[in-house]
């Protein structure tokens, strides 16, 4: 009897067919040699059955039959697809053994388990594991094909994020769309991302520009010229920044510090899936879903590159071998002037930089092939010239830098600046000309912000520290504090990544990744599933919330389930899930804890009031008629609404000093009153009797509850005269639900760092200074 192969999509099928049996018979949905049977899934060729397969009552959606938590999960063929699952169950009683030739990930693992499932298949089977679809690649993979035992954890893993996601999805869907008569798709991925997005958009509204000034002078010295930027605390009054200029213009400074030092700037990561799509994001503007789509025909169809779906941006040793005879197959075409100046030793088992089989776990960072590309559309030619590029940046040396800091003093006024000088374009030299020159204009733009200079220049720095300049121009600019940037997909997808800790260190969002919202392959899929359901609108590049959005996060916190608007906990059922995939966690124990969660979620959502009918929107407004019949749409098998919504903010925007906080400002008693008003005809829509309590008011004889408004949050009986109010902004700090908490009820918030206004950093608490009206200072602490 011959072996049945599987493979996950047609084209893979076809090619691994190509190697393995160059002469099979193509009978259109399978091909058929004399050791081998070649066939294919197509995607998900079943997922988890409706609620209604389990009992008849679930085809109408009713909060009172929560929950739905099957004892056994049940699995139902796609109607589009089902003469193909047929096929493969017909192919298979010809065969006495199978390989699995899905894709080599976690959800390729699932397509085989549910076909292996469904159609009872006893047969043993054999894994096939490979990173690329070369002739080379396949050959070596049938030589070294692994037991199917090996993978059962992965399986494991596999399904209860399926499950998981079902019970989420269903459930929570079901309880508030039928709670408040719209439909709600919420899910344990989509609705964290929700939340950044929604939390941004509430940190950019709440944002109030502040107007402050610079002073800039240009020294001279001989022929050489550079600009310096004043040196001193923010200056928030024009007559002050121009009395400067005027002051030093036209006199004679002296250089009273000049500091060099040589720096060397390294390649950037090879690329994982998620900085490909945040690339292509920046530079083409493409979305997350047509990045991966491109990437996936270049590796399917194409085989250009490697397997686009991974989360690592480093190789094993054994593709060492792999790249440097990509380099030579690259040394013709497109890039042979490139090829030619570069260096192949630089690319060897010991360069940590590139070479790190311990942060390799599935699958190698995304790589070119040995294959060379015929035609490419524009989309295709775009992605793979990235992948190109930053293959080629590692084996040229680093760029090289000479840093000049200059202090440079004229009467008492002393101005600073940085010059960056290039001494080795090095590594650089495989970036385009437009890419070259927008590095700099970014990294001088982020200087200014600093208010200090960063000038590049490609031409010698030479300044003698021990004679004079002379100021040839001084003037002030008037410039203005910018709210933070709404996300785009690029953006967006950084933020997933590391589960919402914006994490300058390279290092710790490296750490994070385990831990992300969702997984390189799901990403762009979630982002689509927000659009179609109605939450984010694009306007250009940027992502915007819609009222229906913004409803179902306020609705989603308010209704005591802030877990599952939270990134942080989505992130670490990631990781769980990570673990359950090595053999390290059970599956059991973490259904067990899913299926609480959704319970917990029901319970909440019953005691919820009902939203207003205007509370979505004009265009959710319309649907809501048919809002429980559409829900049905909402499925939660196979990625759509179990893929979740938003994220609770934790006290995010340590720009402001702590000198700032100093003197707290005093309240009036009547603002309590705007505060708490402001609830009854805030963008939810919610009034004062039906929002949320957030605590007890801790004025001495008051019972009333302190419930949240659009500026701050008050006291439900500010109209008996109780003026406590907390705003929600405080010494640079948002003061979120939690902070606001932790203040009602232990009188301090978590521990928060500050700046001061010489620039250094220092840990402080956020302190209910005054009961009675809410009145807030901060406390350092050593």
């Amino acid at each position: 009897m011959k072996t049945l192969i599987i493979a996950e999509k047609p084209d893979m099928g076809r090619t691994i067919a190509a190697v393995m049996e160059p002469r099979a018979k193509n009978n259109r949905t399978y091909l058929e040699g004399e050791k081998y049977i070649v066939t294919w899934a197509i995607g998900h060729l079943l997922g988890l059955a409706e609620p209604d397969a389990y009992d008849d009552k679930y085809k109408r959606w009713n909060i009172k039959d929560l929950p739905i938590i099957p004892e056994q999960f049940k699995i139902v063929p796609n109607p589009k697809t089902k003469d193909q699952l047929k096929m493969i169950g017909e192919l298979a009683k010809r065969c006495n053994a199978i390989v699995n030739a899905c894709d080599a990930g976690r959800e390729g693992q699932y397509i085989f388990a549910l076909i292996q499932q469904q159609l009872k298949l006893h047969q043993p089977v054999k894994r096939l594991w490979i990173s690329d679809l070369t002739a080379e690649s396949i050959a070596t993979g049938f030589e070294r094909l692994r037991d199917a035992s090996e993978f059962e954890f992965l399986t494991q893993a596999a399904r209860a994020r399926s499950e998981a996601d079902w019970l989420i999805g269903m459930n929570a869907s079901r309880a508030f769309t039928t709670r408040h008569n719209t439909l709600l798709s919420v899910g344990r991925v989509q609705t964290p991302v929700l939340a950044l997005i929604h939390d941004r958009e509430k940190e950019i509204e709440a944002f109030q520009s502040q107007t402050f000034y610079d002073v800039w002078a240009e020294f001279k010295q001989d022929q050489i010229k550079y600009k310096g930027a004043w040196q001193g605390d923010r200056l928030t009054k024009s007559e002050e920044a121009e009395a400067i200029a005027v002051a030093v213009r036209g006199k004679t400074g002296k250089i009273t510090k000049y500091d060099t030092k040589q720096t060397k700037e390294y390649p950037f990561k090879l690329y994982d899936l998620t900085l490909l799509q945040r690339e292509a994001n920046a530079k083409y503007g493409y979305s997350a879903k047509k990045t991966l789509d491109v990437a996936q025909a270049l590796y399917e169809r194409h085989k250009v590159i490697s397997y686009p779906r991974t989360n690592s941006n480093y190789v094993t040793e054994q593709n060492i071998d792999g790249m440097h005879k990509a380099l030579r197959m690259l040394g013709t075409g497109l890039y042979a002037d490139l090829v030619q100046q570069a260096n192949p030793n630089l690319v060897h088992k010991q360069n940590k930089s590139v070479c790190n089989p311990s942060r390799v776990e599935d699958h190698h960072a995304i790589l070119p092939t040995l294959k060379r590309p015929g035609t490419l559309s524009k989309e295709e030619q775009n992605v793979y010239d990235l992948v190109i590029r930053r293959f080629l940046s590692h084996f040229f040396p680093p760029a090289e830098y000479k840093m000049h800091t200059v202090m440079t003093q004229v009467d008492k006024h002393l101005f600073k600046t940085n010059i960056k000088e290039l001494l080795s374009l090095g590594w650089k030299v495989v970036l385009s000309k437009a890419d070259q020159d927008k590095g700099k204009k970014s990294k001088t733009s982020k200087k200014e912000d600093e208010e200090e200079t960063d000038e590049w220049t490609d031409k010698k720095f030479e300044i003698d520290a021990g004679r004079p300049v002379d100021c040839v121009r001084a003037e002030m600019k008037e410039k203005a504090t910018q709210p933070p940037k709404s996300y785009t997909e690029g953006t967006l997808l950084k933020a997933m990544e590391s589960a919402g800790k914006q994490m300058e260190n390279e290092e710790l969002r490296e750490v994070m990744k385990d831990a992300g919202l969702g997984t390189p392959a799901t990403r762009a899929a979630t982002i689509e599933r927000l659009k179609k359901v109605g939450y984010i609108e694009m306007k250009g590049k940027k992502i915007l919330i819609t009222e229906k959005g913004k409803m179902a996060i306020d609705l989603i916190r308010h209704a005591g389930v802030d877990l599952l608007a939270s990134p942080e906990m989505t992130g670490q059922w990631e990781r769980r899930l990570h673990q359950i995939s090595k053999g390290e966690a059970a599956q059991e124990k973490f259904m067990d804890n899913v299926k609480r969660f959704t319970l917990s979620i029901i319970d909440k959502v019953r005691q919820q009031p009902p939203a207003p009918a205007n509370a979505f929107g004009e265009e959710a407004r319309g649907k809501r008629a048919a809002g429980k019949e559409g829900a049905r749409n909402v499925r939660a098998s196979g990625g759509t609404a179990a893929k979740g919504v938003g994220r609770a903010t934790s006290g995010r925007g340590g720009s402001a000093t702590l000198e700032q906080a100093a003197a707290p400002a005093s309240r009036a008693a009547g603002t309590a009153g705007s505060a708490a008003r402001s609830s009854s005809d805030g963008a939810s829509g919610i009034s004062v009797s039906q929002r949320q309590a957030l605590g007890s008011c801790p004025r001495s004889n008051c019972s009333g509850s302190i419930i949240e408004g659009r500026k701050g949050y008050g006291c439900s009986h500010y109209k008996q005269g109780c003026g406590f109010v907390v705003w929600k902004e405080y010494a640079g700090k948002q003061i979120t639900e939690t902070m606001l908490k932790s203040l009602l009820t232990k009188g301090q918030t978590q521990l928060l760092s500050f700046k001061r206004k010489d620039g250094s950093t220092v840990k402080a608490r956020i302190v209910l200074n005054e009961p009675g009206t809410g009145q807030l200072s901060v406390r350092e602490e050593s």
